[in-house]
């Protein structure tokens, strides 16, 4: 069995709410709101869900990127909120992230050889004399041309922008990424092009990936496991095959309902969910998605369903199992 790489125990990260003359909290947006689950070595786990559900809190807070409020983070056994300031800058380049947007996230004053070697000379791994031979070697892995390594980020596409901060996150040779819906901003031949680089990636260096999508078609083709993330909370995880073909969740088979066939004359039965997502600040009693469920009791208005296993590594938080 592989070796687990992530821990991630009932994380919560709530943003804190302010009002009033002298700015007090008056409440909390309840981003993250008590997630669990492990990531083994070479395996890509897919967090899916609708805009707004903390798909990319979940995975900077992980990162560190932002503080957490409570709960765990674990790589390679080791505490990543409790490590030191120093300590935290060793892990760094075994943790790494993919930005969603290719645009904003690359420094327009910057040469795409200084983009790409700047973490590299930061963390010693490289000096001035051979970091050229490094972002040279992780551009071609990345399907970049050598003669663009003094060029600046608006001579791109978006798609070679997101090839940019792809080879940015892999020139540290990590252990663990986290892909932050990398292909939502490119064109769909564009999408299918980083997703097989992705693949093809993954396959030879043989990290890990948090892959954070609301797009069910590429997490199906990326992920081996797959998370879905409703209001903050993880409401169901499983195998990639059981999610697709055998959904135990009312959210998760809505979702899929949703997701477009390549078939002119299949029929789908398409779920359509009533009202809008309830407040992240103020999220309903009970199961949160009782205000939305086709099938909600009054249990369920009233009980915060456990989020439990349903047999061969199934999770789901539902009443109804």
């Amino acid at each position: 069995m592989a070796e687990t790489i992530l821990k991630v125990e009932h994380l919560k990260k709530y943003f804190p709410i302010t009002g009033g003359f002298f700015q007090k909290t008056v409440g909390h947006v309840k981003a993250v709101d008590d997630v669990s689950f492990e990531l083994k070595k070479g395996e890509t786990l897919g967090l899916v869900g609708e805009s707004g559900c903390g798909k990319s809190t979940t995975g900077r807070t992980i990162l560190r990127l932002i503080e957490r409020t409570s709960g765990k983070v674990e790589f390679e056994n080791k505490d990543i909120f409790s490590m030191s300031k120093r300590e935290l800058t060793k892990v760094r380049p075994k943790m790494q992230i993919i930005f969603q947007d290719p645009y904003s996230s690359l420094d327009p004053r910057m040469t795409i050889g200084e983009i790409i070697g700047e973490a590299l000379l930061d963390h010693g791994m490289a000096d001035k004399g051979n970091v050229n031979d490094i972002v040279l070697e992780t551009m071609k892995i990345c399907g970049l041309a050598p003669y663009q390594i003094s060029r600046y980020p608006h001579e791109f596409s978006g798609g070679q922008r997101q090839r940019i901060g792809i080879a940015r996150a892999l020139a540290l040779n990590p252990d663990f990424i986290v892909a932050d819906e990398p292909v939502s901003a490119l064109d769909v031949s564009i999408q299918a092009q980083i997703v097989n680089l992705l693949c093809d990636l993954q396959e030879q260096k043989g990290f890990s990936y948090l892959f954070i999508s609301h797009d069910l078609s590429v997490v199906k083709h990326i992920s081996t496991r797959v998370g879905v993330m409703y209001l903050g909370s993880l409401v169901e995880l499983a195998s990639k095959e059981d999610i697709y073909e055998r959904p135990l969740h009312p959210y998760t088979k809505a979702l899929l309902s949703a997701v477009p066939v390549p078939d002119p004359d299949y029929k789908r039965n398409r779920i359509i969910l009533k009202g809008d997502i309830p407040s992240a600040s103020n999220p309903p009693s009970g199961c949160k998605f009782h205000t939305r469920c086709p099938y909600a009791s009054k249990k369920c208005s009233e009980e915060i369903p456990q989020y439990k296993d349903a047999g061969s590594g199934h999770f789901v938080a539902c009443h109804l199992i």
